[in-house]
């Protein structure tokens, strides 16, 4: 019985432990962010909008003789001098750059995580004869919509044709920074943290109508462009569900930028200044 006793003493008992807690490794539809940092990158990137245009106008104003102070002379600077319209343009440079930034910083966590793998850099799925597909079929709307409801004029449209500059600058923005930019913040930012919390069908309405409500004021009372635009909306969105990656967004939304861009630089003064303006010409 001793020996027993001994020989159960001498045998070491392993201490309890504990399983592996699994490294945590963000998705786009599990992003290391919530829905009020979400919409804090939104207000963000609204803000410098409509915030720093202003600034470089004021800045314009100021070096004019006399400097113009007042709020309606101002209006009206921004509204009808080419220079004036030039600089406020210029404005968006720094308000994309700032707001990718931010957005930057939240996706990679402060450099934490991958900024490509978080929001998903794959095809998903996505091939080059869908984004084909989806363009002959959005312009095939487009050119039903256009010959019902013709283009009206509206800021958009008058911007581009204040002079050849700025129309070309617009182009440069629209195919290059833009489409980036905004898909990072909508479709990659506030979809992920929506779609997460509150589910797919809320998370693709809400950032459709938030794309579409940031974009109206510089199309009204152009409603057959504003339907457009929702339905552009509608589709980049439906991208991002399909193919759990902001990628296809990106390339789909720069391909319907650049067609309008091709417009806007082949015709100083283009008459249908949305994304389907280069095929709706070729049809007409």
């Amino acid at each position: 019985m001793e020996n027993v006793e001994h020989l159960n003493e001498s045998i070491p008992i392993a201490p309890a432990t504990t399983p592996p807690v699994p490294e945590y490794i963000p998705t786009p539809n599990d992003p290391p962010w919530g829905v009020g940092i979400a919409i804090g990158i939104w207000i963000f990137s609204v803000f410098l909008i409509l915030i720093l245009p202003s600034f470089f106008l004021i800045a314009y104003s100021a070096t004019l003789d006399p400097p113009i102070r007042e709020t309606a002379a101002l209006i009206e600077l921004a509204k009808n001098d080419r220079t004036a319209i030039l600089v406020q343009i210029l404005a968006i440079i720094p308000a994309h750059i700032l707001t990718f930034f931010a957005a930057w910083l939240v996706v990679t966590r402060n450099r934490a995580y991958s900024f490509t793998k978080t929001l998903g850099w794959q095809s998903g799925g996505i091939r080059w004869w869908h984004y084909l597909a989806i363009l002959v079929a959005f312009m095939s709307v487009a050119i039903v919509v256009s010959n019902f409801f013709p283009e009206k004029d509206n800021d958009l449209l008058r911007i581009i044709q204040s002079s050849r500059t700025v129309a070309v600058l617009i182009a440069i923005l629209a195919t290059f920074t833009a489409p980036i930019v905004e898909e990072v913040v909508y479709r990659g930012v506030l979809y992920s943290a929506f779609q997460r919390t509150i589910n797919a069908p809320a998370a693709f309405l809400l950032v459709t109508v938030l794309f579409l409500v940031v974009h109206i004021p510089q199309y009204y009372p152009s409603y057959s462009t504003i339907f457009l635009l929702a339905l552009l909306s509608v589709t980049l969105t439906a991208l991002r569900v399909r193919s759990k990656n902001l990628l296809p967004c990106i390339i789909l939304h720069t391909l319907f930028n650049g067609l309008q861009s091709i417009v806007i630089v082949l015709d100083p003064s283009p008459k249908i200044p949305d994304p389907a303006a280069f095929l709706i010409g070729l049809f007409k």
